[in-house]
């Protein structure tokens, strides 16, 4: 049967952790949809791990559009949330334009942004087009030139109860769900609680609604040193449909992240 967003809600109020992975083709996702994974990401993380580019930012929406319109067609059960890429929502016009493309060509359920209160017109306008919407705050890939680094956020109070306001204001803005990305573990936490929407983190802590990682990374697959909260769960395991169900499990019974994979 075919998971829906409000089923990701029930879950969230039940208490069962939300397993989610990228995929960027049919034949990986159709192998994380039988291994159980409930959402499958299709990201702009592509542009480093499929395409070898540098950053994020050279993704275009044809290549979103491309690589979700393949994930879609392997997936049978989970929920398929797209990126939008760099400069593909910089108004709300805009934004709708490209996620009516993700949707409608594409085959995504959700769309997900990056950015915070600023983000707060474009997440409004596509919800009244009954477009579901995923904000993700933290870490934020495409504004790496501005960042300077990749690097941990909300570390410190000031930038921490930004974050936390950014959260807030999404989703009354109505975002569906939230990804946070490298933020401290208590921080985590506390926004997890204050929403009453789905909180996905990748390194973000245990106490998130459920975690997501880039498949090439929890397979072993990143050049040089890998994050912190990345863990190889093809180590051991008999291939790749194995590694997936051991990530899954391991999200469900909470046993990853373990403390050593948090900030």
């Amino acid at each position: 049967m075919r998971l829906t967003v409000p089923d990701l809600h029930t879950m969230k109020r039940e208490g069962r952790k939300i397993a989610a992975l990228t995929a960027y083709d049919a034949t990986l996702a159709r192998v994380l949809d039988q291994s159980g994974v409930d959402l499958v990401l299709v990201g702009d993380s592509l542009g480093m791990v499929v395409q070898g580019q540098a950053t994020t930012v050279p993704v275009s929406l044809d290549d979103m559009v491309y690589h979700c319109r393949c994930v879609a067609r392997g997936v049978n059960r989970a929920v398929v949330v797209a990126d939008l890429p760099f400069m593909s929502y910089p108004t709300p016009e805009i934004a709708a334009a490209s996620a009516a493309r993700l949707m409608q060509q594409g085959g995504a359920q959700m769309v997900k942004l990056e950015g915070g209160r600023s983000r707060s017109e474009v997440v409004r306008f596509l919800v009244d087009q009954n477009i579901p919407v995923c904000g993700h705050l933290g870490l934020l890939p495409q504004s790496i030139h501005r960042l300077g680094r990749y690097a941990v956020q909300g570390r410190d109070q000031s930038s921490a109860r930004l974050l936390q306001e950014d959260a807030l204001i999404l989703r009354e803005a109505g975002i569906e769900m939230l990804v946070l990305e490298c933020v401290p573990a208590d921080l985590a936490e506390a926004i997890r609680y204050e929403l009453d929407v789905p909180v996905i983190g990748i390194g973000a802590g245990p106490a998130c609604d459920g975690q997501v990682l880039v498949l090439h990374d929890m397979l072993g697959l990143t050049s040089g040193k890998p994050p912190r909260f990345v863990k190889n769960f093809l180590a051991g395991a008999n291939g790749i449909a194995d590694a997936v169900t051991r990530y899954v499990e391991a999200v469900q019974d909470g046993s990853f992240p373990a403390p050593e994979h948090s900030y």
